[in-house]
Formats: structure tokens, sequence, C-alpha cells
């Protein structure tokens, strides 16, 4: 980023300031949708400065990606807690809070699944396979609460009907995309952890 002349330079907040230029291009214009000289032109920044925090430009590309994930994960989770104790309200909220996003003018879908299919990379993979991770823990805490006798599994059904409500409403439009995948997971809670009702 541009330094007024005299002012000091802090590392670690220009490579946050970096990172955080760059989600919205590289989210909205995929990550091979845009080269290291028109990055560098919109962050206001030079190749250099790019090279010294970051190594490459897959470097930024694993920082955004990591950053993204820790902001989805505590919204996510802070959606949940603030619903209260009750698993069902916990669950309603996470996908009511996946609703919100969804029609948010920039929706593109998950953008850790758009990185791991639009450019192959072990380590962009590695960081979605750990993201999807961070929210199958976070689905699998809602199984525990309510009591289910296999809380891994229905952790999974959970993650996957989150991914695949994320899918479709980046692919065929967000209309009552939330709402069916929620009730679909009340079914499954309800289904798969009878203790719910006790």
């Amino acid at each position: 980023m541009p330094v007024a002349k005299g002012s000091t330079i802090d590392p670690a907040r220009t490579r946050a300031a970096v990172i955080d230029a760059a989600a919205p291009l590289l989210y909205d214009r995929g990550i091979d949708g845009v080269g290291v000289a028109e990055l560098c032109t919109r962050l206001g920044i030079s190749k250099e400065t790019l090279y010294r925090h970051f190594g490459t430009k897959d470097g930024l590309v694993h920082a955004v990606l990591e950053a993204r994930s820790d902001r989805v994960i505590a919204w996510l989770t802070a959606a949940a807690a603030a619903a209260g104790a009750d698993p069902a309200d916990r669950l309603a909220a996470v996908f009511g809070a996946l609703g919100e996003w969804y029609l948010e003018p920039d929706f593109r879908g998950c953008a850790m699944i758009n990185a791991a299919t639009q450019h192959y990379d072990p380590e962009v993979r590695t960081i979605t396979a750990r993201h999807l991770d961070r929210c199958l823990a976070l689905f699998t805490d809602i199984a525990v609460r309510a009591g289910s006798p296999a809380p891994d599994d229905l952790g999974r059904r959970l993650l996957i009907l989150m991914e695949g409500a994320t899918a479709v409403a980046a692919h065929r439009g967000p209309d009552h995309v939330h709402e069916q995948a929620c009730a679909a997971a009340l079914s499954l809670l309800n289904t798969a952890a009878p203790a719910h009702h006790d």
C-alpha cells in the first residue's frame, strides 16, 4: 500500500491490508482471473511488495484463503452461539446466516471450494480441507448437543447440506435455498437425535 513520506512501515499491517484488499478481487474474478501485474495495480502495491510479504502470488492466495476461513468460522460460530443452547436453534441460526450471505450482491459461492476447483495447488486443497474440517467441527458440536448417537456422521450430513446449498445458491440463485436446506438439516437433526426432544 502507498505509504506517506516520513511514515513508518509496519510489515504486519501492510500484509494485513494487502490480504484485505486482495480478498474481494480474487473472490470475484477467481484465482487465475487476475495476473500478478493487474493484481499489484489494483491493490496499489509494487511486485516487490507482494513478493516481500508473500513470496509469490500463490503465497498471497494462501494467506487470503486462510484469513477468509478464519472470518467464516468466527462468523458461523458466533451465529450459533448467539442462538442460545438449543441445538435446533443453533442449526437454524447457521443456515439463517448463510441465507443472508447468499443474498449479498457479491456472493459467488464458497471461496474455498472455488479456489480448489479453479486452480490445482496442493496447498490450496489443504487449506480447503482444513476449512471444511472446521465447518464439520461446528456441525458435529451441534449434533453432540442434540444427543446424537452418531454425531460425526450427522455432522458430515449437515456439512454436505451446507456446501450443497451454497453451490445451488451460487449457480441457480438464492431463492428459498437456505430455507429448504435448513428444513432438511432440522429434519436430519430430529431424526438422528431423538434426545433433542427430551
